[in-house]
């Protein structure tokens, strides 16, 4: 009798850790679904409207102006992405103001032709509003960190579509290597939440229709040698983010001066390019080489170049989406000297070069599944096994934990590169 009360009382206690997790998952995806969507629509904006007037891009000096402005009088300078990680590893505060500037800056670096995604934003925003909601319920030390990490994946899935991506990546990319199971159901139910009023929006997810190529021995091995190109060309890119803004953090004091020199090298580099297939997202370029197999021939290497010059001189956005730009240009690139379908090469460095950058091969083929369906998923797998394995210990993150090595069986808990 003692056993079968003590089994119950255990029973119990899960069941009511079970849903009050849910709650808070709820709570947290409803909020993050309303404010990420609200983000996913201006960008969207925003990007239509310098499309439309396409002299904005030479304003762009002025708008990293506007976002040195925003991040100094809120007092939020050098606060990013890093910070919302270390917020999790080591319970750091988020400053409350982080969620509104990030918002607007990430928005003004898009209107003037900045050369950047927006799910770097989203984890900040997620992360903010999720460390916002432990701490209006009183949330302990180690709730606090889960709950922040409910906000991360929720944003996530809520601009990109893709729940089950956001969920493993919020849970992945903290600590290589080491997966929090915890998170599973709250992360998973705030994402599916946050997704569910992205759709009420009218928000589409990302979807890609790629003919896939039958497994073949002969195939297999020119992806691999493929995704050893995706690890090499995601080292590049890593180490060309934090080159740059190192190197302008140090040269340049002044980070007015800063945001307006960088504006100016990004219009340079669009009238040496000829064309703005290089400004603000790029989402154009992936959908024309997934659809159609057609990207420029160096895109991989200009959108490197454009996009550590935007984000590296302190204008705002992610990484995310350009790594998929990256990807996708590469594929068509390199896939057809390879004997590979364009398309098909391009779906597959997309995927690739994201898992070389993140370091999270997980959320990567999970991924590759919500893009571009089930079909013949080995060789995802495998060009996200060997491009995870030859990227080292680069990352696109700073504060991400490497927690075991990737050559062998060893904990060595160092930080990403």
């Amino acid at each position: 009798m003692e056993k079968f009360k003590s089994g119950a009382i255990s029973a119990g206690k899960y069941f009511r850790t079970f849903y009050r997790w849910v709650l808070l998952s709820v709570v947290t995806g409803l909020v993050c679904g309303l404010v990420g969507s609200a983000f996913h629509l201006t960008v969207d904006f925003v990007t239509g409207f310098r499309e439309q007037h396409r002299w904005l891009v030479f304003l762009l000096p002025l708008g990293g102006l506007a976002i040195a402005f925003i991040y100094r009088v809120s007092k939020t300078e050098g606060e990013g992405t890093n910070n919302i990680i270390d917020s999790i590893h080591d319970g750091d505060k988020v400053p409350i103001l982080l969620v509104p500037v990030i918002f607007a800056a990430t928005a003004i670096t898009h209107l003037f032709g900045g050369s950047a995604g927006r799910e770097g934003a989203a984890l900040q925003i997620g992360g903010g509003i999720g460390y916002r909601v432990g701490r209006l319920l009183k949330l302990d030390d180690k709730d606090m960190r889960l709950v922040t990490l409910c906000g991360m994946s929720a944003v996530f899935a809520a601009l990109f579509g893709t729940p089950l991506t956001a969920t493993i990546f919020a849970l992945e990319v903290i600590s290589v290597g080491i997966l929090y199971y915890s998170g599973l159901i709250p992360c998973l139910v705030a994402s599916v939440t946050a997704y569910g009023v992205s759709l009420l929006f009218g928000i589409a997810p990302m979807r890609y229709s790629v003919a896939l190529s039958p497994l073949e021995l002969g195939l297999a091995l020119r992806v691999c040698l493929l995704a050893v190109v995706c690890a090499l060309v995601s080292i590049a890119f890593c180490v060309a983010m934090h080159k740059t803004e190192q190197f302008a953090a140090k040269k340049i004091k002044n980070i007015y001066l800063r945001a307006f020199i960088g504006g100016i090298i990004v219009i340079v580099l669009t009238l040496i390019v000829g064309n703005e297939s290089y400004n603000g997202i790029g989402t154009d370029v992936i959908a024309s080489a997934l659809g159609e197999g057609k990207a420029p021939t160096w895109g991989f290497l200009w959108k490197i170049i454009f996009t550590a010059a935007t984000i590296g001189f302190g204008f705002k956005g992610g990484e995310i989406v350009p790594t998929m730009f990256i990807g996708a240009a590469l594929g068509c690139t390199v896939g057809p000297l390879l004997g590979i379908p364009a398309q098909f090469a391009a779906a597959i460095a997309l995927v690739a070069v994201f898992c070389g950058a993140v370091n999270c091969p997980i959320a990567s083929i999970i991924l590759s599944v919500e893009l571009f369906g089930s079909g013949e998923l080995l060789y995802f797998a495998l060009a996200c096994g060997i491009s995870y394995m030859l990227s080292g210990y680069f990352g696109l993150y700073s504060s991400q934990k490497i927690m075991y090595s990737k050559t062998r069986a060893e904990f060595i808990n160092r930080y990403a590169r």
